[in-house]
């Protein structure tokens, strides 16, 4: 124990030197956080060692049994990374927002798995999310939650994650997606190609060009998904024009404040997260978006019992407040 502790130390010496390293560390800048690390090298090695605050923010009781399970989904994937790596992360649940908002400043990344739009719980903290985004904390949204209203979170969701969900544009059909090839991506370590149906949305409304913007999951989308009516979701003039061409249903971001943004636009059905390659995949950008190193072969996803399948459901039908 005391070799490697000499050895950590000595790691941290050279660490310190390096002020590129040090610069997306949250709270200080890299000359101050130099200078805290001569002073006392022991705590700031822990600091370094620390596994990185995750929270999710889970919404409330949506659709019909076995869809939009925010609670049930957040608590699953939180208690895997708990349990997998849990020298890497530590990750807590909330349903609903944090009662005291003060509980994500020193989060490394937020996740954000709830029903969207006008609704979406986040509308409400857009100034503080700014603050957070501002320091580099990270942002994750699944599903749902990337669909946010042109003019009220869509600039800001556009800048933190990439890009976002927006009405009249992008459309949310459900499909049987076939991910044939994946990039090399910290996020796709260990995940082999998949093919899994769920409620895929696509065409969404990406930062101009792409711009910064790395394609994880894409595929492209039956002549099917096309043959609704247009409406809000459902199709428009635009996604047409598109037809035959890749879609990009999952993607990061590196922001320029060093924050990272994560987006998965499925998880519409629980039962989905039973599949390994759909969980490693989110699990590996959740860890991404916290800024730790993903393992080799990704965040370990064994096969799920049907019991913690089924923890936290929410029972349904949905009663309203």
């Amino acid at each position: 124990m005391k070799n490697r502790t000499s050895k950590l130390l000595l790691f941290f010496t050279v660490l310190i030197t390096l002020t590129a390293t040090l610069s997306w560390l949250p709270g200080t800048t890299p000359s101050n956080k130099i200078a805290n690390a001569t002073m006392n090298p022991s705590s700031n090695v822990k600091e370094l060692l620390a596994p990185k605050k995750v929270v999710f923010i889970a919404g409330a009781c949506s659709h019909g049994p076995g869809q939009h399970e925010h609670n049930a989904g957040c608590t699953l994937l939180a208690s895997q990374l708990n349990k997998q790596i849990p020298n890497l992360v530590q990750a807590t649940v909330f349903q609903g927002w944090p009662p005291d908002s003060t509980v994500l400043n020193d989060a490394a990344a937020i996740v954000l798995y709830m029903d969207g739009a006008e609704g979406h719980l986040a509308l409400q903290h857009l100034r503080h999310l700014e603050t957070l985004m501002k320091k580099g904390v990270g942002l994750a949204c699944i599903h749902y939650a990337v669909e946010v209203p042109k003019d009220n979170g869509g600039p800001e969701f556009k800048r933190w994650i990439g890009g976002y969900f927006e009405t009249f544009w992008s459309i949310n059909p459900h499909w049987l997606a076939e991910y044939k090839s994946l990039p090399t991506h910290a996020v796709t370590r260990g995940v082999k190609p998949f093919t899994i149906n769920d409620e895929w949305y696509y065409h969404m409304r990406f930062q101009d060009n792409v711009t910064g913007v790395t394609p994880i999951l894409t595929a492209i989308p039956p002549a099917s998904t096309l043959t609704k009516k247009d409406g809000p979701r459902d199709n428009n003039e635009f996604v047409r024009k598109e037809e035959g061409r890749p879609q990009h249903m999952c993607w990061v971001t590196e922001r320029p404040d060093k924050g990272r943004g994560f987006a998965f636009t499925g998880g519409h059905f629980h039962k989905n997260w039973g599949d390994e390659n759909f969980r490693k995949l989110v699990l590996n950008g959740i860890a991404w978006t916290a800024r730790v190193e993903v393992p080799k072969n990704g965040v370990p996803a064994p096969p799920l019992l049907d019991a913690e399948m089924m923890v936290n459901l929410d029972q349904k039908p949905c009663v309203k407040n």
